[in-house]
């Protein structure tokens, strides 16, 4: 009996034992390869990192919370425009609870209907009132006091400066939802719906010949030219697009690992970080290599983001901009945060330098910018065809953050040359931009935090 107990025994602490090595294989393998100075700039993870947790982080986590940022405006109801739609997804943690009107602040809500507090001030001021409640073209981040009467600015067609395409507010199907009652986490949505959406992305929108097969895909033949072989040949405009699309995807991933259904009980959930989905998705050993790239993208990501908030800083530092909630104290301690935050992004000091970018022959450089624009406003149409609506919500709203973050770095010289106490139809942000800007990068910020939380967890599992 005793030598059957210790035959049992050797052989449970041999389990132990390999899953030990195992995960010891695993922080060792993450850790070297998630290391030192990304491709295409001059910044090391090390140092964002840093900066992330302790400058940023616990900054945008507030910001987040505020009236003006936790309200977001959507339409989850628009149509797939590129296949019939495949019925949306009946899981309980897929459906998204839409904020009734009466918990809006007036601020919010006056400024999404009627954008302007008085019309411009000549011959035609009735004709001109009428169009622009027709247009509603001026932001509202402006406080009423400040909509001043620009009606050439509701002409102001800017459609060209889009990087997404955006919902219509006026829709009937367009509804508030309040961010933090229906934060981003694992939904069940799989299969072949989510797979579908996520190929199409990548095979149709990345500049990718149908020649060249993305490592893992299920799809992918054996042979074919080298993934990364065609992606080292691409310009630096090309390679960008894609690494700032597997970022996003990489950071969609890391939040569902860490708040992930553990269990439930009595009707009760347990939410919370999933070791085994994070180490199927970005383990070393298990994604042959493909986790750590996956990562480093998303660090790159947080820069492009983290370089368009120092961009923007000017737009805001204005007094004619507000972020008019009707709440005067709690809007101006809004502003005051908001620009504590960009005074935090202006000091870091390993900016990926935009200006690389789209630098050739002025016209080749301006038909690779306008390609550039189009695919990724593709990609935002996209979002129209998620089957989940608390993943169509969040996709929807961390790609328009990206696309107004593109925006604003294309945007240097109308952003430079902003007027001081008046609007600009030169450049403009909607309040819905802002909203998705500063929720999209607070999630690259969350990203981060929680991808150190999943190291600390593997080197406890030694």
């Amino acid at each position: 009996m005793s030598g059957g107990g210790g035959g049992r025994s050797t052989a449970a602490w041999a389990r132990w034992a390999t899953r030990v090595l195992v995960a010891l294989g695993s922080v060792l393998a993450l850790e070297a390869q998630l290391t030192g100075v990304l491709d295409d700039c001059l910044c090391d993870i090390e140092s964002i990192d840093d900066f992330n947790t302790f400058k940023i982080f616990p900054k945008i986590q507030k910001l987040q919370e505020r009236d003006y940022f936790r309200y977001y405006k959507v339409n989850l109801k628009r149509p797939c425009p590129f296949w019939a739609d495949d019925g949306h997804c009946s899981i309980k943690d897929c459906h998204v609870e839409p904020c009734p009107e009466s918990k809006i602040p007036v601020g919010i809500k006056a400024g999404s209907s009627n954008k302007y507090s008085k019309a411009a001030n000549n011959s035609k001021e009735l004709e001109d009132c009428e169009q622009a409640n027709k247009l509603g073209a001026v932001n509202s981040t402006l406080s009423n006091q400040s909509k001043e009467a620009f009606i050439d600015w509701a002409r102001y067609d800017d459609s060209q400066d889009h990087f997404c395409e955006l919902d219509d507010e006026r829709s009937p199907d367009a509804q508030y939802v309040d961010l933090l009652l229906n934060p981003e986490r694992y939904t069940g949505y799989k299969g072949p719906s989510a797979w579908r959406v996520w190929n199409s992305i990548y095979e149709e929108n990345c500049f990718k010949p149908r020649s060249v097969y993305r490592p893992l895909n299920p799809l992918a033949p054996s042979r074919g030219e080298s993934f990364y072989t065609w992606l080292e040949g691409l310009c630096l405009e090309k390679r960008v697009f894609y690494k700032l699309i597997s970022g996003l995807h990489a950071s969609i991933n890391l939040h569902l690992c860490a708040n992930y259904l553990l269990e439930e009980t009595w009707g009760k959930p347990r939410w919370g970080p999933n070791m085994k989905e994070f180490t199927r998705r970005f383990d070393p050993i298990e994604t042959k290599g493909e986790g750590p790239r996956r990562l480093k993208n998303l660090y790159f990501l947080y820069l492009i983001e983290l370089r368009a908030l120092s961009k923007v800083a000017p737009y805001f530092e204005r007094s004619v901009v507000d972020l008019y909630t009707g709440n005067g104290h709690e809007d101006a301690e809004s502003k005051a945060l908001l620009l504590e935050i960009f005074r935090d992004t202006k000091s870091f000091r390993m900016h990926f330098d935009e200006k690389s970018m789209f630098a050739g022959d002025k016209k080749g450089a301006k038909s690779l910018k306008e390609e550039f624009r189009l695919h990724f406003k593709n990609i935002s149409r996209i979002m129209d065809c998620v089957g989940c609506d608390k993943c169509r919500l969040w996709g929807k709203l961390q790609t328009q953050g990206l696309g107004t973050a593109l925006k604003i770095l294309f945007s240097e010289k109308e952003i430079q040359n902003l007027p001081e106490n008046s609007p600009s139809k030169g450049f403009q942000l909607t309040r819905q931009e802002i909203v998705a800007l500063v929720n999209a990068f607070g999630r690259l910020s969350t990203s981060i935090k929680e991808l150190q939380n999943f190291k600390v967890l593997l080197q406890q599992t030694r």
